[in-house]
């Protein structure tokens, strides 16, 4: 049994040690933000929060997060509202197909949370190894350095 908070809640799940957190967070605890892009580390879509840092969870074992905390797109929310990155990502219209939003999200929340005051070129350093193939990269952009100024 792994015992791991998720999104403010202990939860405990059997899941053998090699399974990866996405394959628990999404087969066993029906978490719907990460999503499976490549499975290698490469694209990001997979990014959620342990213990406050942007990891992909395609490549981190559920045993790596046993005891500690991971944040899905879903904990974001404020009291079932958006966050003020996630209604900046909607003011900005800063996705066409959301297929890359939860690892954009999760991966520039960690970097608010890090530098609320990020520059242009920290933003885009910050999400460079997110993939978007929309190419939304200039509306993500401008929804974090929103984010910053709220």
């Amino acid at each position: 049994m792994i015992s791991l908070t998720l999104t403010g809640t202990v939860v405990e799940v059997d899941a053998p040690p090699t399974a990866t957190l996405l394959n628990v967070l999404t087969n066993d605890l029906q978490a719907i933000g990460p999503k499976f892009g490549c499975g290698k580390n490469q694209c990001g879509a997979c990014t959620v929060l342990l213990d406050g840092q942007a990891v992909r969870s395609c490549q981190t074992t559920a045993q790596a997060a046993a005891g500690r905390a991971v944040t899905t797109l879903q904990g974001l929310t404020d009291g079932g509202a958006p966050s003020r990155l996630q209604q900046a990502f909607i003011d900005e219209q800063a996705a066409q197909c959301g297929y890359c939003a939860s690892g954009m999200i999760m991966t520039s929340q960690a970097l608010l949370d890090a530098n609320p005051s990020p520059t242009e070129a920290e933003v885009r350093q910050a999400l460079n190894g997110v993939l978007c193939r929309c190419g939304a990269h200039n509306r993500i952009v401008r929804a974090v350095l929103r984010a910053a100024e709220a």
